[in-house]
């Protein structure tokens, strides 16, 4: 433990004593029998839901998870995620067993300790842009020194803007970063309390079409790929489970492909946003490639690269050897990509 923590440690609120305490109780029941594998011992799989994940909705709502799981008597509980930082601090903390982020923001976590593994892609989508006002005069990241930025620290918009920053010559340093969940970064744009932001749809087409603000710096393929997370631990003692989820997660997106207009409800549902918001959310986001594998990954290294050129990511770190140890094909089914 660092001096600055230990001296932090004895402040420590009986509140959040006691938190930690229930998190690790709640763990510990929820793991009764997982030492020897026995998926029939589970009381029960915990997964997320979020609306940048809109293949977990359909899930969510047509309940195929819920009917695979029943015969094994495992029941389904649900968690919203606001954002990767969120779905992937609730599978740290084991709060959850399945979990929605963006590839980079995966391999961050991976790297910094969080033993997560990526097994399949739920969407390949441009979810992130720069985000300004009309009247700001900022075209480009060049413009940004000196700004305040709105942004989710852990997220593939917080990834895709480091990135920018540093193609224009910038480090986050040249900044002053305001961090917020993705929905008040919006907000924090439109009344003017920063210059600009680091979007994340459907929030971010809400901005566009109800808020007239504009995408300065857009680069689809910098974003990287919509992935499902599943702690390691949980696909060691459960692999049968996860198979099981990952074909619920195909019969939901099969449906989602095959049934547009329910997708887009349903997101209209769960956000409240009108469905012109959630119709250009939709036009920017692939569902039609699920496995993972190698084009996943290269996507994923890309920006590991990019962030290690940042200084974000030590020099010494191997970002090849931690993605190949994030991306896990053996629950595919067919061809890997």
């Amino acid at each position: 433990m660092t001096p600055a923590l230990r001296n932090r440690a004895p402040f420590l609120s009986r509140r959040k004593v006691a938190g930690l305490l229930l998190v690790a109780v709640c763990g510990a029941l929820h793991w009764v029998g997982a030492s020897r594998g026995e998926a029939a011992e589970l009381g029960e799989v915990r997964l997320d839901w979020a609306t940048y994940n809109p293949v977990s909705l359909v899930l969510k709502e047509k309940g195929f998870l819920e009917a695979a799981l029943k015969e094994k008597g495992i029941a389904v509980r649900w968690t919203q995620s606001l954002g990767s930082n969120k779905a992937l601090e609730y599978l740290n903390g084991g709060a959850i067993d399945f979990g929605s982020s963006a590839g980079a923001a995966a391999l961050l976590a991976r790297i910094n300790g969080n033993p997560v593994k990526a097994i399949y892609a739920f969407s390949q989508p441009e979810w992130t842009a720069l985000v300004t006002t009309r009247a700001s005069g900022i075209t480009g990241p060049a413009d940004l020194k000196g700004k305040r930025i709105a942004v989710t620290r852990g997220t593939d918009p917080h990834i895709f803007l480091i990135r920018a920053l540093h193609g224009a010559g910038l480090t986050e340093k040249d900044a002053k970063l305001v961090l917020l969940q993705h929905a008040d970064g919006r907000t924090a744009l439109e009344r003017g309390d920063v210059d600009a932001w680091a979007g994340l749809d459907p929030m971010m087409a809400a901005s566009e079409i109800e808020g007239g603000s504009v995408l300065f710096f857009r680069d689809p393929a910098a974003n990287t790929w919509g992935v499902l997370d599943v702690r390691e631990d949980f696909a060691n003692a459960h692999p049968d489970v996860v198979r099981t989820v990952i074909a619920a997660y195909e019969q939901a997106r099969s449906y989602a492909v095959a049934n547009p207009d329910a997708v887009r409800k349903a997101l209209v549902t769960a956000t409240r946003l009108p469905e012109p918001v959630i119709a250009r959310q939709l036009a920017r986001t692939d569902l039609g490639q699920p496995k993972i594998g190698r084009v996943q990954a290269d996507s994923i290294q890309a920006a590991g690269l990019a962030l290690q050129q940042a200084g974000v990511i030590p020099a010494e770190t191997n970002v090849a050897a931690a993605v190949d140890g994030l991306i896990d094909t053996r629950f595919n089914t067919g061809p890997e990509r």
